[in-house]
């Protein structure tokens, strides 16, 4: 069974778990753990501190895929297209491929649902897996970061750009702050699974970005919760160090040639 298959035969039946991943040292260790490593935009701010994701190249997004690839034994890449890369159906499978065959992923995720339909329509009919992405978008989101379906006319949206990524063959999608109430519903109306971020218990899988979780990043977004403080043993470990060098203890002859 392929890993897509295996995505897909867990909805209904047990959840799916995502991270994201930057490098290799990252990646061999999250890959014991998950469903899906996703190599997000979010690098651009986590390792370049972007202000916004929409300064991330196509060349960054391969050069980290490739390093997150080395540490991959049994879960599902994914990649994100980077902003502007898909703004056409011929740049969209042009920057894909591309993607694909330089990283060996097994798939890419876009951003949006009925304004990107011409350009998932044509990745998928030449065979490039595609997860979706709704909600909160935070390639072409304006202002403030705001949760989505408060409103008829944006759960109306939302239903609607989630039927249509799953009749044109997307086989996941990632559903970003959206209200718990719409993201339940999302979910069960879709035979693909759900990948909740800020979107409830309900959605299929979670996915969160690795650094938040192990409270490297100082973030105070509501849908991010620290499981461990791994600043604090890294900061043991450098002042150990340096008082070791400081004091002559380190190196001693038996870290020495």
């Amino acid at each position: 069974m392929n890993k897509i298959k295996k995505i897909l035969n867990k909805k209904n039946k047990s959840k799916i778990v995502c991270l994201t991943a930057y490098s290799k040292n990252f990646s061999e260790e999250i890959d014991k753990y998950v469903d899906i490593v996703l190599v997000g935009d979010s690098l651009g701010s986590v390792l370049y501190n972007y202000t916004t994701t929409r300064k991330v190249t196509l060349t960054e997004m391969i050069n980290h895929s490739k390093s997150v690839k080395l540490g991959i034994k049994k879960s599902l890449m994914v990649v994100d297209m980077p902003y502007k890369t898909y703004d056409t159906k011929k740049s969209a499978l042009k920057n894909a491929r591309k993607v694909i065959k330089e990283t060996k992923c097994d798939a890419v995720k876009l951003e949006g649902g009925k304004k990107v339909i011409d350009q998932i329509k044509i990745l998928i009919k030449n065979k490039i897996p595609v997860m979706g992405h709704i909600g909160l978008l935070p390639q072409t989101v304006k202002g403030k970061f705001k949760s989505k379906g408060k409103t008829s006319k944006e759960i109306n949206q939302l239903m609607n750009d989630a039927l249509l990524l799953q009749k044109n063959g997307v086989f996941a999608i990632v559903l970003e702050c959206v209200k718990t109430p719409i993201a339940k519903q999302i979910t069960k109306k879709l035979t693909i699974p759900t990948i909740g971020i800020g979107s409830s218990v309900h959605c299929d899988g979670q996915v969160l970005v690795t650094d938040d979780l192990l409270g490297l990043n100082s973030s105070n977004i509501k849908f991010v919760k620290k499981f461990i403080n791994l600043k604090k043993y890294i900061n043991s470990g450098l002042k150990k160090f340096a008082s070791e060098v400081r004091s002559k203890k380190y190196p001693t002859k038996k870290h020495s040639y």
